[in-house]
């Protein structure tokens, strides 16, 4: 007799698909946006002041593209991930945890969709 291997059903599958690629999207329009923000090199028109507000005006746009470029590092991982979640949704290995080997519970894959642990394997490695 053969095991039953423990997932989610196409059902289910299918409603945390969805929700992953709301998530996408919605990252992915974050991202383009942070991308933006970095891209755009906005002349506040100091040239005319004084040279000491300068020097503070130009670092303060160094420290801003720094923090974007950041932003924008963390966001294109989370996409990976939520890509990464949608491969495992399409080989219906979703939301098995990959420490415990159960499944992760719907309300924490509501939350954080692309979650490769469950509560009781993250409590595990503190």
């Amino acid at each position: 007799m053969v095991a039953e291997v423990a997932r989610y059903s196409d059902a289910d599958l299918a409603e945390f698909k969805e929700i992953i690629q709301k998530k996408i999207e919605k990252a992915q329009a974050d991202l383009d946006l942070i991308k933006s923000a970095y891209m755009n090199d906005l002349n506040n028109g100091t040239d005319d002041t004084s040279p000491t507000f300068k020097a503070f005006e130009e670092g303060s746009e160094t420290m801003s593209k720094e923090a974007n470029s950041q932003l924008a590092t963390r966001q294109e991982k989370f996409i990976r991930d939520l890509k990464n979640a949608l491969f495992r949704v399409e080989n219906k290995t979703f939301g098995v945890c990959k420490v415990t080997g159960k499944l992760i519970s719907k309300e924490r894959l509501k939350i954080v969709p692309h979650a490769t642990m469950s509560i009781e394997a993250k409590n595990l490695q503190r």
